[in-house]
């Protein structure tokens, strides 16, 4: 049955994805894009014309209350995505990360309250459970923040719980493991990895050995639609992730494999710029996916090789738009 959605943060790498996957499924479409001077539309812009003509794109800001009321209205479902997402700039600016992550978090939840919205899909992070202190990680695993960007993420968390609790406001939690995927920028490992073996051949990467649990974009937009149509998951936590994980450096060594078949070679070299404060470094992540397969009906479809080939096609047609040097910073 076709909705009428918002999707906040509709012009960053997974919103895009997502505004993409609502049109194709019938869906009426509403995109909060951050305001900016240029009047740019973020990774929209890399959407299909035919797609991102059917999707209403709305300048805003979610630090303003008084103007979320009026973008929520209509909506029967808001899919929560808004959010500062670099974890580098976090040391330095965590005010803006409490401001918009946070507080901006209760305005949304707020204004879907006041107007009365049919279901909330509010999008997490899987770094709010620091580095593994088991394997898998369940939803049932401490919340450990290991940067300004997770606690403010945990605050956001806490506040759509609280919402769901207090006002039977009917929210459910999404926590995506590491998305990859085409228009994902430069700042991500991957990316990043994939443009500088294209344009150097040497690969400036920090620490190597932490994990990540990675999902193709595709199969994490899917896993937020299934969010927002399950019953009997209002008030839940659900992960959305592959339940594997891999090391920074074989990642690495699979994505050379697959260069090296169109005659590119690329080296690493360690880099001590990019690694994070002591402490702050999530060494782990490996989602336990159970509950999304039960609850959700969902599970990855993009193996990581298909999801890497995919990435590395998307990249090669558009190097251009992405720095000639990687910016990846851990």
């Amino acid at each position: 049955m076709a909705r009428n959605v918002l999707v906040t943060g509709g012009s960053g790498f997974i919103g895009s994805h997502l505004c993409e996957a609502l049109v194709r499924r019938g869906d009426t479409v509403r995109a909060l894009v951050h305001y900016n001077g240029r009047g740019g539309l973020g990774r929209l812009a890399s959407v299909p014309s035919e797609i991102r003509n059917e999707i209403e794109v709305v300048s805003g800001d979610i630090t303003d209350p008084y103007a979320l009321r009026d973008v929520v209205s209509g909506r029967d479902v808001v899919f929560h995505l808004a959010a500062l997402i670099a974890i580098p700039y976090s040391y330095l600016a965590p005010y803006s990360f409490f401001l918009t992550n946070t507080l901006g978090t209760v305005h949304v939840l707020q204004a879907a309250r006041d107007e009365d919205v049919g279901r909330i899909v509010h999008v997490s992070t899987s770094e709010c459970y620091g580095s593994a202190q088991t394997i898998p990680i369940s939803e049932a695993h401490p919340l450990v923040a290991q940067s300004p960007y997770a606690a403010s993420k945990i605050g956001a968390d806490q506040a759509a719980g609280s919402f769901c609790r207090s006002f039977d406001l009917p929210v459910v939690i999404v926590r995506p493991f590491n998305t990859f995927g085409p228009r994902q920028s430069a700042r991500a490992i991957i990316p990043t990895i994939i443009t500088q073996a294209l344009t150097d051949g040497t690969v400036r990467l920090g620490a190597l050995d932490p994990t990540r649990d990675l999902t193709f974009v595709t199969d994490t937009a899917a896993g937020m639609i299934a969010a927002a149509e399950a019953p009997g998951v209002i008030g839940e936590t659900i992960n959305l992730g592959a339940g594997e994980h891999i090391s920074i450096g074989d990642l690495a060594a699979r994505i050379f494999d697959l260069l090296e078949q169109s005659g590119v070679h690329a080296h690493i070299e360690h880099d001590t710029d990019r690694v994070r404060p002591p402490g702050s470094e999530v060494e782990r992540l490996c989602s336990d996916p159970s509950k999304a397969r039960r609850l959700l009906g969902w599970e990855p479809e993009v193996s990581l090789t298909d999801g890497l080939s995919a990435t590395i096609a998307a990249i090669r047609s558009d190097l251009d738009s992405y720095p000639r040097v990687g910016t990846y910073q851990r």
